[in-house]
């Protein structure tokens, strides 16, 4: 290795330190305060600033730009130690993390991606996106220069704290796609997200009336509808499920540690235990180790899943369908393990801190609440049916927003 080379990797190694550090620190922080951001459910305005000061936006950006230079697979960590702390801050780091680097991969002139990433890294701007399959589409149409961007999505995660955001619409009976900003005039942001979990993700609705777009803002040229993207253009959808991955498993990690703080200062031994205290009981001490191997045991899912496809996604336009097909897969077959884990822990902690703790003082529910609420973004069953579709035909996953 050469000297210079040397010097890149020790910066490197420094800087996921730092962000590392960092992101514990803002975790504990959003633990400690969790179930009054919970009841609050405002948008978080002053966590995302304290994540664009910490460097955290900017991770996976390269270090040429002033970005971490950090790869998917230390990235997705990152959601994970946040979603300890606050499962709606991990999702919204997450959610940025694929919006903003989707440019990269989907943008054909790498001068303009490039230029995007520089404005985003120099910024710290936050990306979001509007392109929530199952509502009707939104439509362009053409005026004078440029066009206007008209209709409605019902969900949109980051609606009122996102400075840019990915979006596609129909153009004369085409599909295009774009990446905005959303200080333009005819974006509104609705305050409308009412759901009893991630209550901090801003998901509500938002709408575009006469937004203006122009020829600049596109990505790629419009396509008929259906027809399939570039394959590096379709990674932004196993990323968002290992996404998903890891603020489920995030959330479970935090309620388990909540659960054994708990237990530790509060919980009282059973009367027939015969133990002086609860954590010297053999059913308190059976089910924390049997929740901790369940988490560990699906982290390490996770973090094969990820460097699965991260090893695909830098072939870059060699990278071929099957190849994705097959890495997606691994990343499904992660998204059921967690989803089935986070929604057992959380709701299964109860059973080591007992009745008194569930005061709404402490609003431990939340920790479910937030992994029920959003594993239904999309059917797991649906995913386990794709993973065994692999396993038994050699089907690979058809390429969607959702798979």
């Amino acid at each position: 290795m050469s000297q210079s080379n040397v010097i890149h990797v020790a910066a490197r190694d420094t800087t996921r330190t730092e962000l590392f550090a960092r992101a514990e620190e803002i975790s504990a922080d959003l633990a400690s305060r969790g179930a009054e951001l919970d009841r609050d459910g405002r948008p978080p305005l002053n966590e995302i600033v304290k994540l664009k000061n910490a460097g955290l936006l900017n991770a996976l950006h390269a270090q040429a730009i002033g970005g971490g230079g950090l790869d998917w697979v230390d990235g997705l960590k990152l959601v994970r130690i946040l979603a300890r702390g606050e499962s709606s801050i991990g999702q919204l780091l997450g959610y940025h993390f694929v919006n903003s680097q989707y440019i990269y991969w989907a943008i054909d002139d790498a001068g303009r991606a490039n230029a995007l990433g520089t404005e985003t890294v120099a910024k710290g701007l936050y990306w979001g996106a509007a392109v929530n399959p199952r509502d009707p589409g939104l439509t362009l149409t053409r005026r004078g220069n440029g066009y206007v961007l008209n209709g409605r999505k019902s969900f949109s995660t980051a609606a009122r704290i996102s400075d840019y955001i990915n979006a596609n619409a129909t153009l004369d009976g085409k599909i295009a796609s774009f990446a905005v900003p959303t200080n333009r005039p005819g974006y509104i942001a609705n305050d409308d997200w009412d759901n009893i979990g991630q209550r901090l993700s801003d998901s509500g609705s938002v709408e575009f009336r006469d937004f203006p777009v122009y020829e600049e803002d596109f990505i790629g040229v419009p396509a008929e509808a259906g027809a399939a993207p570039p394959v590096r253009a379709s990674f932004n959808t196993p990323l968002i499920q290992l996404v998903f991955v890891n603020f489920y498993l995030g959330s479970a990690e935090g309620a388990l540690a909540q659960a054994v703080d708990y237990v530790r200062t509060t919980t009282r031994p059973w009367v027939t235990s015969g133990v002086a205290r609860a954590q010297d009981d053999p059913y308190i001490l059976e089910r924390v180790g049997e929740f901790t191997a369940s988490v560990k045991a699906a982290a390490a899912l996770a973090d094969q899943a990820a460097g699965a496809v991260q090893a695909a996604l830098s072939r870059g336009a060699d990278v071929t369908a099957r190849e994705r097909g097959e890495v997606a897969a691994e990343a499904y077959a992660a998204k059921v393990h967690a989803t089935n884990v986070s929604l057992d822990i959380t709701s299964r902690v109860f059973e080591l801190t007992g009745a008194r703790s569930t005061a709404e003082s402490y609003r431990f529910d939340r920790y479910w609440r937030n992994v029920r609420t959003h594993t239904l973004h999309d059917p797991v069953f649906y995913k386990a049916k794709e993973v065994g579709e692999f396993v038994l035909n050699d089907k690979i996953p058809e390429v969607s927003l959702y798979s």
